[in-house]
């Protein structure tokens, strides 16, 4: 029922510099992925996927074929798979609440899984780097100690995290990779970008900053995305941020100020500037309490449908 490498037990009580060395395939994989150049993805047939939200399907999906998330420095990007069914799911943790976030995930995929027979669940992590306050060190050893406490056997195919996610540059420590994304159909897993980040991107950040726990936003039996109903209270101070210059913002609302991609402080700037436009979120954006629906086009792209008509 635990955390396995090669059949193996992972023994965690040493520390994941010594589970690097015990399994060189490990290490060589994370080389190997490492050394890939990011690959643009575009919006057509992906579902991206933000801080705190997870999203699981499978090959038949006649809709998604990709999924993916970046912009991950501490955090770690999670793809959880089984080889029978194919039911995929990527998240992107940030160490909240990682033991029950596993939790979900792993129920989500084996929701998919249940009338095969065969295949086996593998995870795949992917994120980190040797950052000042060892964050990123935490959440790896969260991760690993989740998925060991899970009653299914799991088995670690991919450990790009941290140490073996990590560059220097002037003495000053960044990700190698700060995003990937799976090809539902095919398994594969790669470096990438995205330069769309929708739907509703502010709205989605707007719930992360606010203080949201990992939520589904995909219903893969009707190939819909569902984002919200969200709701907050006004956010604190709110004026007083966006009145700071881009060096204040970065420094106080940065996990890691020096190894951010280039776009943070305005996407920051962004989703702040949402929150004080949509105060009180039940009033502005959720008057009805039902989520916002979307389909993909005949174009791959998301589409708001209403909700009358679902």
């Amino acid at each position: 029922m635990p955390l396995l490498v090669n059949g193996e037990r992972v023994d965690l009580s040493r520390p994941t510099g010594d589970l690097i060395r015990a399994y060189p395939a490990l290490e060589e994989k994370a080389k190997l992925l490492r050394s890939q150049p990011a690959q643009i993805v575009e919006p057509k047939g992906l579902l991206y996927v933000q801080q705190r939200e997870f999203a699981v399907t499978t090959p038949k999906d006649g809709s998604v074929s990709i999924l993916g998330s970046d912009d991950a420095t501490t955090c770690h990007i999670v793809v959880l798979r089984h080889t029978g069914s194919g039911a995929t799911c990527l998240t992107h943790c940030d160490g909240s609440d990682t033991e029950a976030e596993v939790s979900l995930i792993m129920s989500s995929v084996k929701s998919f899984s249940n009338t095969t027979g065969y295949g086996r669940l593998e995870v795949h992590l992917v994120g980190g780097f040797n950052d000042d306050r060892q964050l990123s060190q935490k959440l790896t050893n969260q991760l690993l100690r989740a998925f060991d406490l899970q009653p299914d056997d799991v088995h670690l195919a991919t450990f790009c995290v941290t140490e073996l996610n990590d560059r220097e540059e002037k003495d000053i420590h960044f990700p190698v990779i700060y995003g990937i994304a799976v090809n539902v159909k095919t398994a594969e897993i790669f470096p990438a970008t995205f330069p769309e980040k929708g739907p509703d991107e502010d709205l989605r950040s707007a719930h992360v900053l606010t203080g949201a726990t990992l939520t589904n936003i995909y219903d893969a039996e009707m190939e819909q995305l569902h984002i919200g109903p969200y709701f907050w209270t006004p956010f604190p101070h709110v004026d007083f941020w966006l009145e700071q210059d881009d060096q204040q913002i970065l420094q106080n609302l940065s996990t890691s100020p020096l190894a951010e991609p280039p776009h943070f402080v305005s996407h920051i700037r962004s989703t702040l500037t949402f929150l004080k436009e949509h105060p009180f979120p039940s009033r502005s954006l959720f008057p009805d309490r039902k989520p916002r629906i979307y389909k993909k086009n005949e174009d791959g792209l998301w589409e708001q449908v209403c909700s009358d008509k679902i």
